[in-house]
């Protein structure tokens, strides 16, 4: 019987057809990836560690990192932070309980910027990284994500002088409610609106601390209202929402003006009991934090050391869309 020719052919062609599968599946830009968990798919833990558990600015934080880290896909992602407020002591140990979980990485908002300086080395020695988020420490990371506080600080000060002035008020003493005398961010932002006053007849009385304590910042409040204080300046957001609600105790008649976002904030805006707020960027110290997180965990290098995540003011004319 006589073979026929096309043989040959098609049973090269199979061959060549297997061995083009064959290369793809055992590498090359045509493999996939396998999703996170599966096996040749490393996984990651990372840890954002704030000053507390209770400020919408460090939920919209949390928020951040929770989306990037669902976008990325294998990282395991804790928040923990002290659950009594600002507290040191407690941090530190939210650190090291961090690094004794495991964490690969650790997003921090540190308290102040020394006192967890010996536990960052400890852990870090142990081979753990750290990303600043809002609020660096004095101890090198690989990146800090932030405002530029005392830009922000002077923006401050700046919509409360003009307001005195719109006011006719060209003396007079301002209070200042900030959280403590360690926390950098908000000493940063004290530094800012005090410089504006510089040169002119306003009188800035001695900083009081709330701890960011609402309840505790209102009093404070108070008692600037009592001695006659022509405005008022929260640094961050329970002192805010503390300013806020003593002006509003009082009749409304001083200039405050504080800083972060929240519905408290926002409504107190709304109402006339603050001037304005600085809105910070929360959402993206997070989500790009976790984005540069990845980087650094796979053995990339991080382009840009420090980030400025930017700041605007919310008064009565965009508060609504501010809310939205």
């Amino acid at each position: 019987m006589k073979k026929s020719k096309l043989a040959p052919i098609i049973l090269c062609l199979v061959l060549a057809t297997t061995l083009l599968m064959t290369a793809c599946s055992s590498g090359g830009s045509a493999q996939t990836a396998a999703p996170a968990g599966e096996s040749g798919t490393k996984s990651y833990k990372v840890y954002l560690i704030t000053m507390d558990l209770m400020d919408q600015h460090w939920v919209s934080v949390d928020k951040g990192c929770k989306d990037a880290a669902e976008e990325i896909g294998n990282i395991e992602y804790i928040w923990n932070a002290p659950t009594s407020g600002k507290d040191d002591a407690a941090q530190i140990e939210c650190i090291n309980n961090a690094a004794a979980d495991g964490a690969d990485l650790i997003l921090l908002a540190s308290n102040g910027p020394d006192t967890q300086v010996a536990t960052l080395k400890e852990i870090t020695s142990q081979g753990v990284k750290i990303i600043y988020v809002d609020s660096p420490a004095n101890f090198d990371a690989l990146q800090t994500l932030a405002t530029d506080n005392t830009a922000a600080g002077k923006t401050a000060g700046e919509e409360m002088l003009n307001e005195l002035k719109a006011r006719g008020i060209t003396s007079g003493k301002i209070g200042i409610v900030n959280v403590n005398a360690a926390t950098t961010s908000t000493v940063h932002r004290e530094n800012g609106f005090r410089s504006v006053f510089e040169g002119t007849d306003f009188e800035i009385l001695e900083t009081q601390y709330g701890e960011g304590q609402v309840d505790k910042s209102q009093q404070i409040a108070t008692n600037y209202i009592t001695e006659g204080c022509v405005g008022i300046f929260g640094t961050n957001e329970g002192g805010t929402v503390g300013v806020g609600n003593a002006i509003a105790e009082a009749g409304g008649k001083v200039v405050g003006v504080g800083f972060d976002k929240s519905d408290a904030v926002l409504q107190h805006i709304k109402n006339g009991n603050l001037l304005c707020a600085m809105a910070q960027n929360p959402y993206v110290m997070g989500y790009e934090g976790m984005k540069s997180a990845k980087i650094a965990l796979d053995g990339g290098t991080i382009s840009q050391k420090n980030v400025d995540t930017g700041v605007s003011v919310i008064n009565k004319d965009n508060v609504n869309e501010a809310a939205k």
